[in-house]
């Protein structure tokens, strides 16, 4: 049967919801108490877990510490080089000023010698505290896990919170971060893309300084971004389909960079880069988070997600050292399977 489990970041609370039938569920208004798993191609259904067609558990679990190793993995020089191909594309369509970031993904498929979902479940509850934390499951969709450090939109009556997150570098232990104009610039991009597009639905929007953020093995710039949403302008359908996708998973215009991405990308996204998370009433509380650094397991193979912004800076070694860095987050999560 269909199931969800998460845990919100800074919380060893888990939710668990287990679906009473196996029917698949859909959703476009986001208006039912659920748990809401969404694409990033915003054109495709939206599936959901509602609360009134499941069992409903809330307990807590012992927050343990489990080392990290960096695991190194084999990469076919042709992946490489298809990929820094393709961020050269991303680079030139920029130049052509057609856009000014593109956001460029993919995947990486991981043989697992055994899998085993209680490990599964342990190991991302407690790699990454800080994070949304979740293991997806539905016959149709399949088995998702991931731990996101990116707020779409919480929202409570009429407050609103979401973030721009953006720029990666690995963390160095006692040694501060330093980010280059093109890190900068693509924070800016994404913080005045977010702030421009809620000028449609807010009376009121507050912008924080941007600061470092950790998120597992990795740092980056972010910015918090909550306000006043409009009266008659609340629903989650109207705020979701403005946000999403963000400029830190698409690019900006956010219609160009999406086209550009399914025409140019060479696999499909499905759930990758979409956004999940509980939706308690209708339209006044939610928390839903983007659904980065995760993976899809079908039988004994991981699939893991992996992408980065490009822009006018972007250095194609560069970008593909991101995404290896990047992989490391779900990697730990599997390695008693490897």
């Amino acid at each position: 049967m269909p199931f969800v489990l998460y845990s919100l970041p800074n919380s060893t609370g888990l939710t668990i919801v287990l679906q009473k039938n196996d029917v698949l569920y859909d959703t476009a208004s986001y208006t039912e108490a659920c748990f809401v798993f969404a694409p990033f191609d915003c054109h495709e259904k939206s599936f959901c877990i509602p609360l009134e067609k499941s069992e409903f558990f809330e307990t807590e679990f012992p927050l343990n510490v489990i080392d990290k190793n960096e695991i190194i993995i084999n990469e076919h020089l042709q992946t490489k080089e298809r990929y820094c191909e393709q961020v050269k594309g991303a680079i030139s369509v920029i130049k052509s000023r057609n856009a000014s970031k593109i956001v460029l993904s993919r995947k990486k498929e991981i043989d697992l010698k055994q899998f085993d979902i209680s490990i599964l479940i342990k190991r991302v509850l407690n790699l990454y505290p800080t994070a949304f934390r979740y293991v997806w499951y539905q016959p149709e969709t399949g088995l998702w896990c991931g731990a996101s450090p990116e707020v779409l939109l919480q929202t409570e009556g009429v407050s609103f919170t979401t973030m721009a997150l953006a720029g990666t570098q690995k963390i160095k232990k006692d040694t501060v971060p330093h980010w280059n104009v093109k890190e900068l610039n693509e924070q800016k991009i994404v913080v005045d893309a977010i702030a421009t597009s809620l000028q449609k639905v807010t009376s009121a929007v507050r912008i924080s300084k941007t600061y470092n953020y950790q998120a597992a093995s990795l740092v980056h710039l972010r910015t918090d971004i909550t306000g006043i949403l409009k009266k008659g302008k609340r629903t989650l359908s109207m705020i979701t389909s403005i946000l999403h996708p963000t400029p830190a998973v698409c690019g900006t215009p956010q219609d160009y960079a999406k086209s550009y991405i399914l025409d140019n990308e060479d696999y499909s996204r499905e759930f990758y880069t979409g956004f999940l998370g509980p939706i308690y009433q209708k339209d006044s509380c939610s928390k839903l988070f983007v659904n980065l650094r995760c993976m899809k397991i079908d039988a004994n193979i991981a699939t893991l997600f992996v992408g980065g912004g490009i822009t006018i800076d972007s250095e194609p070694e560069s970008e593909w050292e991101e995404t290896q860095h990047k992989l490391q987050t779900m990697l730990q999560v599997i390695y008693p399977m490897l």
